[in-house]
């Protein structure tokens, strides 16, 4: 088994219901064959985070480290993966692990998010027990096939809200095939939405 480079990572983190957070760490797991470990640079501000820690959702189990749009260096990888190499600049979003076996009803039918075995970045418990914590700290391991390769094109800063607003926005344009000359309406021009017009820009569409 592959040994981390950071043994103990140090985040913010809420301990009870409310905005406030304070320093914190935790020991993460052990890194897997197919994980890497993440020295984080970047994490966006999603509204989730703020529902999570206020437990305006319920169930939040503290302590929670939240922030699902990370964007950091790849210092670890486990010894199956082969799609990254140490200091690639690489982006985590709202999951970190499912199954992805094809024996999984969703997983076989790239639903992997409604997969029953899913973890999300945070908040959210392994097999094992372990919860999952997420970008407001200084590293993180997930899966490598919840991590993606940044281009050298695009600021490292400024691709961590892609992540999640980012890919919300754009998933349904691309599993409708939006093209030049198609229309698309956007409702709301927020934290989505002003990146829902430059993705419909960048396709053509009016």
């Amino acid at each position: 088994m592959v040994k981390g480079k950071i043994d103990e990572i140090h985040g913010w983190a809420a301990m009870k219901p409310g905005i406030d957070v304070e320093r914190w760490s935790y020991k993460p797991r052990p890194i897997g064959e197919h994980d890497v470990e993440i020295k984080i640079d970047f994490t966006g501000i999603c509204g989730s985070d703020l529902h999570t820690i206020k437990d305006e959702w319920n169930g939040t189990s503290y302590p929670v480290i939240v922030g699902h749009e990370i964007v950091g260096k790849v210092v670890t990888k486990g010894d199956k993966v082969t799609e990254f190499n140490e200091g690639d600049i690489v982006g985590v979003g709202a999951q970190c692990y499912a199954d992805l076996k094809k024996d999984c009803h969703a997983c076989s039918n790239n639903l992997d998010p409604h997969c029953p075995n899913m973890v999300s970045t945070y908040n959210s418990k392994y097999a094992d027990g372990a919860q999952a914590q997420g970008g407001y700290s200084e590293a993180i391991r997930v899966d490598a096939n919840y991590a993606f390769k940044i281009p050298s094109s695009i600021d490292p800063a400024h691709a961590a809200p892609l992540m999640c607003a980012g890919t919300t926005v754009f998933a349904p344009m691309l599993r409708n095939g939006v093209k030049k000359g198609d229309r698309v309406g956007v409702v709301g021009i927020g934290g989505l939405g002003h990146l829902a017009i430059q993705y419909a820009k960048a396709l053509g569409a009016e």
